[in-house]
């Protein structure tokens, strides 16, 4: 199994990124995405979620700025972010959890992390 995150990048204030995040590997059924950020000192948050039905939740922070979306068919999702601000800066980690088609393991997956940097 392997969950593989892209896209980041340096980018300047006011600029857009669009991060990526694939799964693949696994046969299960998924629940909810999420981009969760960690910025050095700081704890980890949640970014932005979709679940199963496509219902989205963002941040606060980011409400506005940024658009999860997901791709069914090719298992990914992304992270479309406008409007970038220099407090944007963090690793941005993609997550995924669901269970087995017999409801009865679950599982957890992170992917390994993409930079993002925002400077004025």
């Amino acid at each position: 199994v392997q969950l593989q995150a892209c896209g980041g990048g340096l980018a300047q204030a006011g600029g857009s990124l669009t991060l990526s995040c694939v799964l693949s590997g696994a046969r299960m059924v998924i629940n909810t995405w999420g981009w969760y950020r960690q910025a050095p000192g700081n704890q980890r948050e949640l970014v932005a979620s979709i679940t199963k039905d496509g219902s989205t939740s963002y941040a606060d922070s980011v409400k506005g700025r940024f658009t999860m979306s997901r791709d069914y068919a090719l298992n990914m999702v992304y992270l479309q972010m406008n409007d970038l601000k220099p407090e944007d800066t963090a690793t941005y980690l993609c997550n995924v959890n669901g269970h087995d088609f017999w409801n009865i393991r679950a599982f957890d997956f992170w992917g390994q992390g993409t930079e993002v940097t925002v400077s004025n």
